[in-house]
């Protein structure tokens, strides 16, 4: 809630006109608006709304305000100062003090715009300070570099990249202070003190909407200012000749590898590029080999195909079960098969069906991943014996054993379901290779939230909680009953 004598123009210029309560005799009594408010005895409540977003599924946050009306100035001190202390008492969260990352080259380089416009009048309203900063690609090197005592959080005008960049530098900052090593599998790394805010305003912004619902920056703006928080998990993906890299939403080899590689060649095309280049890698139909291992989480918690929605998770996408700060990931694993059976696969993501009750689709719920790419020797050994010769490393072994200590009682293992591993690429159609296809890799890339990881080799592993978003999760319209507009009870300031 934000009291105010003399509101922002801007702010003004935005909002329905307020509703006028008066205070007299212990009674409420709805007035006829003001067209003067009389400042010495008048004051203004500013509060945040619900309403529905146009055919997405969360819902949009609008600044609401009620202007009330007191006998005496006395009076009217007393109600600011007394509601002022209620909001410090039950919004512990709330933040006063922002460090702002502004991408003014992402999406459509409005960046600069969406944050001046309509993000930092909200901050001034509530009474948040922030400091700005205009970096493009350096925002990792700040945070792990400079000073960040008195912020609460950090704001990321951007996309999913500069998100990457910020959460990057947030989880490395975190673990030079505690005295860890990122780069050892083995280790628990520390979370992040500070809360990472997200102004959308990016070519892509799957975070932002997996964990708000919607993708509008005034939304997202009063989250930041009533201090929601959403812990979240993070995926370390460790590579044996590359630094390492985090993961908050996909990794994925094959297809989605492919995707991403092929629409770097047309980045010409703007966001059109991603369509263009899932249709012809679609066409290719192509498929990779390689040896899957994994630690399996406990089933009695939960299973991929429980059909439970996390309350904070899309209700769509590649796995709709899958939750955002439960510890744990999902493992796909999509086998060789036509055309038509992954085009069906692929349509299953934005319909009610099941899209892992497929023959060739299996699931598994999992707390960490290794891939590695077969060797002829391997093939071999694997076809005699039905297990992996590839070794573990040391550093993995000793989270494994780690694991089994803490009483999973779970190794690393290979999913076989009697498919025979092979080397060998199917031979997509002549006629559909010669119209899309270069010449075929042995290999994919993987894409690592929608950046390439031009390795094969890789352990992941999940760790719980690492981060925490000025966000609350994905609310449901049906149950805040949002058939027109519903007022929320979380208030400004």
């Amino acid at each position: 809630m934000a009291m105010s004598d003399n509101h922002p123009d801007a702010i003004k210029k935005r909002n329905a006109p307020p509703r006028l309560l008066e205070w007299r005799r212990g009674r409420v009594e709805i007035l006829p608006q003001k067209s003067v408010e009389d400042t010495d005895k008048d004051f203004t409540v500013f509060y945040v709304k619900r309403c529905r977003s146009g055919g997405t599924y969360g819902l949009l946050w609008r600044l609401g305000r009620t202007q009330f009306s007191c006998p005496s100035r006395v009076l009217k001190d007393q109600w600011i100062t007394n509601l002022r202390t209620s909001v410090k008492t039950h919004s512990p969260r709330r933040p006063h003090r922002l460090l702002v990352f502004i991408n003014p080259f992402g999406g459509k380089k409005k960046g600069r715009k969406i944050y001046h416009s309509l993000v930092a009048p909200l901050f001034e309203l509530a009474g948040i300070s922030s400091h700005l900063t205009e970096r493009a690609n350096q925002a990792r090197d700040h945070l792990l570099k400079k000073d960040l005592i008195g912020f609460d959080g950090v704001v990321c005008v951007g996309g999913d990249g500069m998100f990457s960049e910020i959460l990057h530098g947030l989880i490395g900052r975190a673990q030079q202070e505690a005295g860890i090593c990122e780069n050892d599998p083995s280790v628990t790394l520390q979370p992040s003190s500070l809360h990472i805010g997200i102004i959308p305003a990016g070519s892509t912004d799957c975070v932002c909407y997996a964990t708000v619902g919607v993708i509008d920056p005034v939304t997202s703006a009063l989250h930041i200012v009533v201090g929601d928080s959403q812990p979240l998990d993070v995926c370390a993906v460790h590579q044996a000749s590359a630094p390492l890299r985090y993961s908050v939403s996909l990794l994925g080899y094959g297809f989605y590898g492919d995707v991403l590689a092929e629409s770097e060649k047309h980045r010409w095309m703007g966001p059109l590029r991603y369509d263009f280049s899932g249709t012809m890698v679609y066409l290719c139909n192509r498929s990779y080999a390689g040896i899957v291992q994994y630690i399996p989480a406990d089933p009695v918690l939960s299973s991929p195909r429980d059909r439970t929605r996390c309350l904070s998770g899309s209700p769509l996408g590649l796995s709709p079960s899958a939750h955002l700060a439960d510890g744990t990931g999902d493992l796909i694993l999509v086998w060789d098969t036509n055309p038509l059976g992954f085009l069906k696969y692929l349509y299953r993501h934005t319909s009610a069906q099941d899209q892992f009750d497929l023959p060739f689709v299996e699931v598994h719920r999992v707390k960490a991943v290794r891939f590695s790419v077969p060797s002829s020797k391997e093939e071999e050994d694997y076809e005699e014996t039905g297990e992996p010769s590839s070794a573990i490393s040391e550093a993995e072994t000793g989270y494994v054993e780690s694991a089994s200590r803490s009483g999973s009682q779970m190794h690393l293992t290979e999913k076989r379901s009697g498919r025979e591993m092979t080397d060998k690429q199917k031979t997509p159609d002549s006629f559909l290779c010669g119209l899309c296809c270069s010449k075929s890799s042995a290999v994919s890339v993987w894409n690592c939230d929608g950046e390439i990881l031009p390795i094969t080799e890789v352990f992941c592993r999940i760790h719980g909680q690492l981060l925490h978003l000025y966000a609350r999760g994905i609310e449901d319209q049906a149950l805040h009953g949002c058939s027109v507009e519903n007022e929320a009870t979380s208030y400004i300031n």
